[in-house]
């Protein structure tokens, strides 16, 4: 594969020159450095590039320039390689303008001249981005393969698994493609043994479900210790921060998660009012990134489903699917949430076959040019409503109230309003899905009456349930099932009969000594990213004071 291309623009030699030396010292023997003396030469450059498919990766260019500003060409950049990281460089005095075309070019970061000395205040953003685009870039394609059906569950569950691991894969619908049937014959496999996964070294796994591939792509399924000082049990942020918190601060640490990282975080398509990221990151990013923080402190990650959680004196034993167990002083439960499903005719027969819950990073792309309709009315709803609008002709939001003020950030409302082709149906909610092998239509109330339309495409972001029927009885929980924990243990002012400390629990102190707990699945807690991970955080530190009792 040809190296991906660097492109620096700017019309004025010496700092041209400059910036070329500086992109070669540090990324030459990765990718290559190319230069364009006007934002015109830099368009008709990538032109050629793009019709010699060789990848773009970078393009750092100057504001000032004569003839066409640097926020000009990266806006019209955009249509060539919507891919390449965007960086403007700009003196003091063109900040505001900067700022603008983080939004009107889209640009992913601005860089003030002088950026000297480069190793602090060029090549740390330069890695960050370059890092980013290396995530989402797909090369020509020499990996795994899937075939499967659209309309598939186990399929569905498959694709979504590997999306959110970022194992590079290729998805072949047996019902579209000739190639696909033209494979299974070769493998000498049936339909009813989809979907099956085809490795590069000519070996085949039919059936395949997330628990016999995630050995196969190089996941960890078994845990390299016995016993660890704290196991944290579930990915999302809060479980995330924890991993990071614990690790650096020299905690064994253990991550339990059966999915992926990122937890219900990991599937929305973007977060943009997350602090430290002005253009905005998909949970799936965020998740990457927080992983490789953690693995890089020396966290441990296995790739399991908790099943339960067992106290023996000062130990905690959490169970997995697997039948084995793993041990330690601290549990931190970070489970956070699931979205609630749908009590509708019709929803659990077609679940996984045109009704989904979350997923809109997996199936936007097969939803191209079809009507998408989109239940609820909160952040994660819109940021996948905006997300589809990308790939399909129209985009239908469902909400059950007036509008959306009431559940969402207004940045998100204001970009729905630009978008012509989401639409919303207020005081609207779905009654019935109709359909044998797929959706085929939808029965909606709103204020015309009851009415059906056809729909192959729902998605369901509404509410959310906590996963915790799988916890002993010891562990307290509220009527809903979220976890109770400090004050809220008081009933009446007196803590559960089950307390013998001679202390008060910690603020995310269960009822259990030493099983904590942090993010959605907390009684009371705020449903937003930034919150888990600073519960996920400050848990670490009530870790340190249990385990200093010892």
């Amino acid at each position: 594969m040809a190296r991906p291309i660097l492109l620096a623009v700017d019309d004025d030699v010496s700092v041209l020159e400059a910036v070329v030396q500086d992109l070669r010292r540090q990324y030459g023997a990765t990718y290559r450095v190319m230069r364009a003396a006007s934002g015109q030469a830099a368009l008709d450059m990538l032109a050629q590039l793009k019709t010699r498919q060789e990848p773009v990766a970078l393009l750092l260019s100057d504001q000032r320039m004569p003839g066409m500003t640097g926020v000009d060409f990266l806006e019209r950049a955009y249509a060539l390689y919507p891919e390449a990281r965007r960086v403007l460089l700009t003196a003091y005095a063109d900040t505001d303008a900067a700022i603008r075309a983080i939004n009107t070019a889209r640009i992913h970061y601005y860089l003030n001249k002088p950026w000297d000395p480069p190793e602090e205040r060029l090549y740390p953003v330069l890695t960050d981005l370059l890092e980013d685009w290396r995530a989402g870039y797909r090369p020509p394609f020499e990996g795994l393969r899937v075939i499967g059906n659209r309309w598939s569950l186990k399929d569905h569950r498959l694709r979504n698994f590997l999306s959110r691991n970022h194992v590079p894969y290729r998805w072949l619908d047996i019902a579209g493609n000739e190639d696909a049937r033209t494979l299974l014959a070769e493998r000498g496999l049936r339909p009813e043994q989809l979907p099956a996964v085809l490795f590069p070294d000519g070996s085949t796994l039919p059936e395949a479900d997330p628990d016999t591939l995630a050995a196969r792509v190089g996941l960890s399924t078994q845990a390299a210790q016995e016993f660890y000082d704290m196991v944290v049990v579930g990915a999302g942020p809060a479980g995330l921060a924890a991993a990071v918190y614990g690790a650096s601060e020299g905690l064994r640490t253990l991550v339990i998660e059966p999915d992926a990282p990122g937890g219900q975080a990991g599937s929305t398509s973007r977060i943009e009012n997350y602090l430290g990221f002005p253009t905005g990151i998909t949970g799936a990013d965020l998740g990457r990134r927080a992983h490789i923080q953690a693995s890089r402190f020396g966290a441990e990650f296995l790739t399991q489903r908790a099943t339960g959680l067992r106290i023996d004196g000062q130990y905690r034993f959490v169970q997995l699917g697997d039948g084995r167990e793993v041990a330690s002083h601290v549990v931190l439960l970070a489970l956070g949430v699931q979205y609630r499903k749908l009590g509708i005719p019709g929803a659990e027969r077609l679940t996984g076959r045109g009704i989904y819950y979350g997923a809109a990073l997996v199936e936007a792309a097969a939803c191209k040019d079809e009507e998408v309709y989109v239940v609820g009315g909160a952040n994660s709803a819109g940021q996948a409503a905006l997300h589809f609008a990308k790939y399909a002709c129209k985009v239908t939001m469902l909400v059950r109230g007036p509008g959306l003020s009431a559940t969402m950030s207004k940045y998100l409302i204001d970009e729905i309003e630009r978008t012509s082709n989401i639409v919303l149906e207020t005081h609207t909610q779905v009654v019935e899905a109709e359909g044998e092998e797929r959706l085929e239509a939808l029965r909606l109330s709103g204020p015309q009456g009851e009415i059906r339309v056809p729909a192959t495409s729902l998605f369901v972001f509404i509410g959310a349930e906590p996963g915790t029927e799988w916890l002993p009885a010891s562990i307290l929980r509220d009527e809903k099932g979220f976890v109770l924990a400090g004050p809220d243990l008081r009933c009446d002012g007196k803590l559960p009969d089950g307390w013998q400390e001679p202390r008060e629990p910690f603020l995310l102190e269960t009822s259990v000594p030493g099983v904590l707990v942090a993010g959605d699945v907390r009684h009371g807690s705020v449903k937003r990213v930034a919150s888990a991970v600073g519960e996920g955080s400050i848990a670490v530190q009530f870790a340190h004071q249990y385990l200093a009792g010892f």
